[in-house]
């Protein structure tokens, strides 16, 4: 059994639990709907693999969403215990308890292994691409590895590959693989939080065109290098941090407890990166771009927490100061004081900004779906 379904099948058998509890007189109608229950959470949850034609190829960029281990290899720190506990059973260069969604898209393919971040060196496999996406990512030049710095690290691997392709060595990568390659791009949060902290609203909204016009310089040096596939992820709510809404005094909350200035900031850049896709489409010839609604993903998981099998949506799972939030900006998790909480399988947010190994399991699962992804097409369009 695939440990993705392990995990799911334990959650769907928590909902059950709870619900056999509640009862008090069951009957053998009562049996079959519970277990029918039981299967429809467990369905939206399974992360199914896929069968390529040909040899799956990826290139990431990116921020901590999918970051697995590249900021880690380049500056040579390493992660508190704590990270990875869920699925790793040890620090792993991710800022999640177990997976991230680019490890679950890879598990989608079969990809043993995940990506390979750039800065590896030991033991690097880029048979199947390669991770640039780091930590602190963006868009503008304000972290060591922002999207321009990825996109060089891109070409130079690019560069050096097709050098030592040439020459014969083996697990390098052709003209061919990189043309038929996937771009994935998962990133612009850290550049729009910093603008709604530092400028008016208005004035951070009226920045959003040129966070926006960085993502599309770097798809037009990728496009003309050969890349042909492109797979665009939104920005998420980032008005349901519990980071933000822990150390924040804004009051302006929605029905759901996020707050709703931080939202409506992410839904424009959503909207314009949306609208510049569909640019792109008509001038990058023979490319296929693919648009990712993560946020509406997202938004749904922490709406709906209690449907889907979760509970405090917006409480940090690893963090300090209990309920509502459970986060501290003097303690955050891994730091002395910060604790796990019992049942991480059931919580959403990890350390109140990144999302639990399981939360990121449904968010692919809906991912796979297509139904969120403008055109609807299916993951692993790329390698067949």
């Amino acid at each position: 059994m695939r440990s993705t379904e392990k995990i799911r099948r334990s959650a769907a058998a928590v909902v059950v639990d709870d619900l056999i509890n509640s009862l008090q007189l069951i009957n053998y109608t009562n049996v079959i709907m519970i277990w029918l229950l039981c299967f429809c959470f467990y369905m939206p949850f399974s992360v199914n693999g896929s069968k390529c034609r040909r040899n799956p190829v990826i290139f990431n960029f990116g921020d901590s969403n999918t970051d697995n281990g590249e900021l880690a290899a380049g500056v040579g720190y390493t992660l508190a215990p704590q990270e990875g506990i869920t699925f790793f059973h040890k620090p792993s260069g991710r800022l999640c308890d177990g997976r991230l969604v680019i490890d679950f898209l890879c598990e989608s393919l079969n990809i043993s292994g995940y990506l390979t971040p750039y800065m590896e060196s030991m033991a690097p496999n880029f048979r199947n691409g390669v991770n640039f996406g780091s930590d602190g990512g963006s868009l503008f030049p304000r972290s060591p590895f922002n999207l321009v710095v990825q996109v060089f690290q891109f070409h130079r691997f690019r560069t050096r590959s097709l050098e030592l392709y040439s020459q014969g060595v083996e697990d390098m990568l052709g003209e061919e693989e990189f043309n038929k390659a996937l771009y994935i791009f998962d990133i612009g949060q850290n550049d729009l939080v910093a603008a709604l902290d530092t400028l008016s609203f208005n004035q951070a909204l009226k920045r959003i065109p040129s966070l926006i016009s960085e993502i599309e310089v770097a798809m037009w040096r990728i496009y003309n290098s050969g890349g042909r596939n492109f797979w665009v992820h939104n920005i998420g709510p980032l008005g349901c941090w519990p980071q933000r809404l822990g150390s924040n005094n804004a009051t302006d909350y929605d029905k759901h407890g996020c707050f709703q200035y931080l939202n409506k900031g992410a839904k424009e850049f959503n909207n314009q990166l949306n609208a510049r896709c569909e640019q792109l489409r008509i001038q990058m010839q023979n490319a296929t771009i693919v648009y990712v609604d993560l946020y509406a993903i997202k938004y749904d998981l922490i709406a709906n927490a209690a449907f889907y099998g979760f509970e405090n949506p917006l409480m940090a799972c690893c963090g300090n100061g209990g309920p509502p939030y459970n986060f501290n900006p003097k303690i955050l998790c891994g730091q002395k004081g910060s604790k796990v909480c019992k049942n991480v399988s059931r919580y959403i947010s990890w350390d109140g900004v990144h999302y639990t190994d399981a939360a990121n399991a449904f968010i692919t699962s809906k991912i796979l779906s297509t139904k969120y992804s403008r055109p609807p097409i299916k993951f692993d369009f790329f390698c067949n």
